[in-house]
Order: structure tokens, then C-alpha cells, then sequence
């Protein structure tokens, strides 16, 4: 064999080690995951308990059906407008059709802690398991609890629409091991930190996003650009959002701001949900968004 042949052959066994070691990396990274879930099963899950995390986490802010009179009926079909295309709130209704109501409570488990559903699939990061990942597994237990009580519904959920290559689902699985963390960015000693990262998610909004729709979390809470493209999330950082404790308390209780403007838009949804919390509840999200760094 002559010399260009041999480099041309070692080459080639190269490429193909490389190309068969990237094959074996994908199929690991893409694979779904597993949890041990035998302990919550044996949790006593509580009912008020559950509703509070319910409200806490925002769950009917983006699962509400078209009549949004409807606050527990949690047919989905919200549109959400993004970069990588159009996401669609599922039903998560306890209709065994069209929503949840074939899952078991380790099926529950392993959609939060995971993102990932029955059949192994990966959810996309529009539902924002990527903060509620840190919930603990006596709070999954008792919202789970309170969830099987809510109302059927029977619209079947829409189908996303995706541009290419965001419409593989599987690749999921890279963009998890890349920015999936169950680090706290706060003080994970500090109750408020798990109320407001762990359940009221409130950076999933408020902190901007990197090109994959990761957070930079050197940002944490500094705004971020409305994802469907129009306007901004303000920032609800300490430097930039000048009320008081109390005030930052109140406008979640009441929707009022210090000079008496009424929240509005996809705001209004949330504060709806967080102003059926505890008082204590309410001003421990305050102290925490006045103590970020």
C-alpha cells in the first residue's frame, strides 16, 4: 500500500471512530432519563397544600382554556410566539383522552423533575420544568393531590409549530445537559429563594436568554425581550425597580402599582394566581426580588 493510500486509510478510520463516537453521544444525550420515584409514593399528598403550590406556580396562567372564565379548567391551547416557532399550551386536564388523566403520580413526578413524559419523550422548555425541577417531592405529591380534582376538558391539545431543526424533539436531550441545572442562583438557605425560583418561576420571564433559550443567569432578573418579538419584559432587578418591599407585596396582592396604574396583560394572569397566596407568601417574593444581586 502506497503512503498517500495509508494516510488516506487512517483518515478514513478517523472519520468513521469520530463519526460512530458522535452517533453513541447523541443516542446518550437524546435518551430519555430515569429517577427513582419510589419514595414520594410514599408521601401523604394534602390537598390545601397542593392548591397553594397550584397558584404559587402559575400552572392556570398558561393553561387556561379560550374562556378564561373558566380559572381551573385547564384546556389549554395558549399560542406562544417564538424565535424557534409557535408553542401550544397542551390540555393538562384530567381527561383521560384528551389530557393527563391516564398518568400516574410517578408520571406526574417525572414531567416536572424531568420535563419528560410517560412515554419517554422530551418536553420543550416553553413549560418551565427547568425551575420547577427543584421543587421538592413532597410539593409534587400534594399538587398532584389537588390536580386530580380539577375539571375535564375535552378540546384536544394543538400541535407545535416548529421550523426546522427545533421541530425534533429528541435534541431536547442535548439542550438539557447543556443548561438543565438544579442549582438555586439565590441563597438556597432563604425560604423565598424555592417560592420564587423553584414555583413562581418569575425568571423565566424576566431574565433575558441566550441564542438556544438558555437564561444567563448573570442577567438574573435584569428583563428580557418579549418572545414573540414585540416590546420587553421589564426588569424587576433591585438597581432598576425602585418600590419598597411593601409595594412589590402589594401589587402582587392587588394588581396596583405605587402611582395607581392597573397591571395588564400577561401580567395580570399571574398576579390573579400569586394574589391568592398568604400575605407572608407575598412579601417573602418581595424581600426576595428586593435582594437580588
Amino acid at each position: 500500500m502506497k503512503i498517500r493510500d495509508r494516510i488516506t486509510f487512517k483518515r478514513s478510520i478517523v472519520i468513521l471512530l469520530l463519526f460512530t463516537l458522535g452517533l453513541i453521544s447523541h443516542f446518550i444525550l437524546t435518551s430519555p432519563k430515569h429517577i427513582q420515584t419510589g419514595s414520594i409514593l410514599d408521601l401523604e399528598g394534602v390537598f390545601v397544600r397542593g392548591e397553594r403550590i397550584f397558584y404559587a406556580a402559575g400552572c392556570g396562567s398558561c393553561h387556561l382554556g379560550s374562556d378564561t372564565s373558566k380559572k381551573l379548567l385547564l384546556a389549554g391551547g395558549t399560542a406562544f410566539e417564538t424565535q424557534f416557532g409557535t408553542f401550544y399550551a397542551p390540555n393538562v386536564s384530567m381527561s383521560k383522552e384528551y389530557g393527563i388523566g391516564e398518568w400516574s403520580l410517578e408520571d406526574f413526578y417525572r414531567a416536572i423533575k424531568l420535563g419528560q413524559s410517560p412515554e419517554g419523550k422530551h418536553y420543550y422548555p416553553v413549560f418551565p420544568y427547568t425551575s420547577y425541577s427543584r421543587m421538592s417531592g413532597q410539593d409534587i405529591v400534594d399538587l398532584w393531590i389537588f390536580w386530580q380534582t380539577l375539571p375535564i376538558s375535552t378540546k384536544p391539545s394543538k400541535e407545535h409549530k416548529l421550523f426546522l431543526p427545533f421541530n425534533m424533539r429528541s435534541n431536547i436531550g442535548v439542550w438539557k445537559s447543556l443548561f438543565m441545572k438544579d442549582e438555586f442562583v439565590g441563597d438556597k438557605q432563604n425560604p423565598a429563594t424555592y417560592l420564587v425560583e423553584a414555583l413562581a418561576h418569575c425568571a423565566e420571564c424576566h431574565t433575558p436568554r441566550n441564542m438556544f433559550g438558555a437564561l444567563k443567569t448573570k442577567k438574573w432578573m435584569r428583563g428580557a425581550s418579549n418572545p414573540n418579538g414585540e416590546g420587553q419584559i421589564p426588569s424587576i432587578h433591585p438597581d432598576d425597580l425602585k418600590w419598597t418591599q411593601e409595594e412589590i407585596a402589594e401589587y402582587l396582592r392587588s394588581g396596583l402599582t405605587p402611582n395607581y396604574d392597573v397591571v395588564g396583560g400577561n401580567m395580570a394572569l399571574v398576579v390573579e394566581n400569586l394574589s391568592k397566596l398568604s400575605d407572608e407568601d407575598l412579601r417573602s417574593i418581595a424581600s426576595y426580588i428586593k435582594s437580588v444581586k
